[in-house]
């Protein structure tokens, strides 16, 4: 199954992934992914201004509020921060990857003109 058919409401019976999982999951996401200094999922997007970095960030919130699971958005001009793992697990869950997957899909890539 698709991370991104995957819905993430309730976190009854998730638990901390271990290390060689959080590997194997971080591969399935798109390029840009990473893990930060505190062990917590990580992308940072550009875009062209602040009204389009916005308008992700507004996205993702969405999507966020509907799975029930809040990653921390950092916004400022033409780029956004996302930052995901779950607080009341105190680590990484399957259910941060599904959220990173379906944030993911609200990512246009700004093209620089040619």
């Amino acid at each position: 199954m698709k991370m991104t058919n995957k819905k993430s409401t309730d976190c009854a019976g998730d638990s901390p992934l271990k290390a060689f999982r959080v590997r194997e999951l971080l591969k399935k996401l798109s390029q840009g992914w990473s893990l930060n200094a505190r062990g917590h999922l990580e992308r940072r997007y550009t875009f062209q201004d602040f009204a389009q970095a916005l308008a992700f960030t507004n996205k993702v919130g969405a999507v966020a509020e509907a799975e029930g699971h809040h990653p921390d958005l950092y916004l400022t001009y033409g780029k956004c921060k996302l930052e995901i793992w779950s607080h009341k697990m105190k680590g990484l869950t399957e259910r941060d990857f599904t959220l990173a997957a379906k944030a993911e899909q609200k990512f246009i890539p700004f093209r620089a003109p040619a």
